[in-house]
């Protein structure tokens, strides 16, 4: 079976793609991953196909515009600010994802939901695609709201609050999409039940967030899909940083950029000597400077999260799925600090599950703050409850589970 993955967004919405297609390689199958061009070295390192798609969103972030939106943003309300800038570039992106997914003729489309289009490219290619997410939200469930939303219920209507950002996408992107659905691809009027969904599939645990009993069979939450490294070794600073005392707290924020990023370090710095902790801060996307003269502070660009996370007494993060995840399966504690999009869902998931902290405001976070719930992450139910949780997932085979459900959904296969 031919199978093409598309991807968009940061490494956290990439990089558990490429865990699935290695997965998917090694039962026999031909996989093209179509993703942002900056992953390229990534996933061709890998063995696997690639189909290059524009970096220019990726870019977005870290211009004024970008990191403007995204320190004065709560939840999805920074990509709103950002659509008069994402608009113009939407059709380049559509042009160059059909491009990929045409050139390499599938037999099923697995899709992130940031690929707005892919369904519309499985339809006319004529095969069966199914959504494959790192987020619940794209399946209706009273259970809860959609993560997309600022709230931990919406009691009876949490259900509808899925349906209205499911539709989102049309409503802001409906009328490129269907003038590009009929000049690129042929396809006039609205997509026909040819192209209805073969399943969907949720790339999270379910020990974070339980399967809700109104889904049906056509659903799975596999658990998480981890891409471990299996060659990294610290370099001689880190090593010898690690080696130099008491588990360090680990503090990093992924790709999320930064509008004073020596100032949000140095407070940081404070937060940590208030309670006494050595700090490994990881700069990243540029939220984090790389300047410090504390002895008991270590700053770098970054490291594996399934070789380093292991080795932390806990993390300060934002939120992001991918961080979220590798954190839990450390049995780790996490001080969420989000910035926007899903992030504050997961940071509201962490303190359910008592496996944090209260959530961290980015906006009027201090020095005295962090310190507070660095030192909360102390409290030995908390350290508990965090260690059973990463045991649970541990046990979870989710990229064997996730591939057999894409073998019986498209091809009818039994496991």
């Amino acid at each position: 079976m031919r199978v093409a993955i598309q991807t968009l967004g940061t490494r956290g919405d990439v990089q558990p793609y490429v865990a699935l297609a290695l997965e998917l390689v090694r039962r026999g199958h031909e996989v093209q991953i179509a993703a942002p061009v900056q992953f390229e070295t990534m996933i061709r390192g890998r063995g696997i196909a690639f189909g290059a798609l524009p970096g220019q969103f990726l870019e977005l972030m870290d211009t004024p515009e970008g990191k403007a939106a995204i320190a004065g943003g709560r939840g999805f309300s920074a990509g709103f600010k950002l659509l008069k800038h994402v608009r113009p570039l939407m059709r380049d992106l559509l042009d160059a994802e059909w491009a990929a997914v045409k050139a390499f003729a599938p037999d099923a489309v697995i899709y992130h939901p940031k690929s707005i289009a892919a369904p519309h490219m499985a339809e006319a290619l004529g095969c069966p695609f199914i959504l494959a997410s790192p987020l619940p939200g794209f399946t209706p469930t009273a259970a809860f709201p959609s993560p997309m939303l600022p709230f931990a219920s919406l009691g009876p209507l949490n259900r509808v609050s899925h349906a209205l950002a499911i539709k989102a996408p049309g409503f802001l992107f409906g009328k490129l999409i269907r003038e590009w659905r009929e000049t690129w691809v042929g396809l006039h009027g609205p997509r026909t039940s040819v192209g209805a969904p073969s399943g969907t599939l949720y790339a999270y645990s379910p020990q974070v967030v339980p399967v809700p009993p109104d889904w049906g069979r056509d659903v799975l939450v596999s658990g998480y899909w981890f891409l471990d490294s299996e060659d990294w070794r610290p370099d001689e600073a880190l090593a010898a940083f690690l080696d130099a005392g008491e588990p360090p707290i680990y503090v990093g924020f992924g790709s999320m950029p930064g509008l004073d990023p020596q100032r949000f370090t140095a407070m940081v710095i404070e937060a940590l000597a208030k309670v006494g902790k050595r700090g490994l801060l990881a700069t990243g996307g540029g939220a984090l400077g790389s300047e410090s003269t504390s002895a008991k502070v270590h700053i770098f660009t970054g490291a594996p999260h399934d070789k380093l996370l292991p080795r932390v007494g806990a993390t300060v993060h934002h939120g992001g799925a991918g961080t979220t995840a590798a954190s839990l399966r450390a049995g780790k504690p996490a001080a969420i600090c989000p910035f926007f999009g899903d992030q504050p869902f997961w940071a509201r998931r962490i303190v359910e599950l008592g496996a944090g902290p209260p959530t961290l405001d980015r906006k009027t976070l201090s020095a005295e703050s962090l310190a507070a719930a660095i030192a909360a992450m102390d409290d030995p139910q908390m350290r508990d409850r965090a260690a059973a949780l990463g045991a649970a997932i541990r046990q979870e085979d989710a990229v064997t589970a996730a591939a057999e459900f894409i073998e019986r959904r498209v091809l009818g296969r039994t496991a």
